[in-house]
């Protein structure tokens, strides 16, 4: 991958369905260009998928971090379904070491932060946690409206 292609993925990632000829206008190389390369992406893995962004996915709510979260005997599945059932949380991921699950949330407000923290503390199968608020975001792959 070189220097044009990073530059197109990144074009992409803003906005995938931009057609072929904009994104050759703003790489400053032919159409058939920006085909070719999109094709090489996509036949070699580096683009496995185009998808729909949805406001509700990317506007960030203004409260927002992630909670490591320690869990007893094998209640993992359990555990996942009922931090998934939770709308706070946007994201929750396998890990090794100390923690067993690490969760993003968001919140509206540092009350309501507080109160999905209790929540998921309560939880069955749960025996610790820590929490880490995110103050800023100087980068992110993720999409922005």
């Amino acid at each position: 991958m070189d220097d044009l292609d990073g530059k197109l993925i990144t074009l992409l990632r803003h906005n995938a369905r931009r057609s072929i000829s904009d994104l050759a206008i703003e790489l400053g190389v032919s159409r058939a260009t920006v085909r070719s390369r999109m094709e090489k992406l996509e036949e070699n893995g580096s683009i496995i998928g185009y998808t729909v962004i949805l406001r509700a996915d990317a506007v960030e709510l203004p409260v927002r971090g992630i909670m490591m979260i320690e869990i007893e005997g094998r209640v993992t599945d359990r555990v996942i379904s009922a931090l998934g059932a939770l709308p706070e949380i946007s994201s929750i991921h396998t890990t090794n070491g100390r923690w067993d699950l690490i969760a993003e949330l968001g919140a509206a407000t540092l009350a309501d932060f507080d109160s999905v923290l209790r929540r998921i503390r309560l939880m069955p199968g749960i025996t610790a946690s820590e929490t880490n608020l995110l103050l800023a975001t100087p980068r992110s792959t993720k999409a922005r409206l």
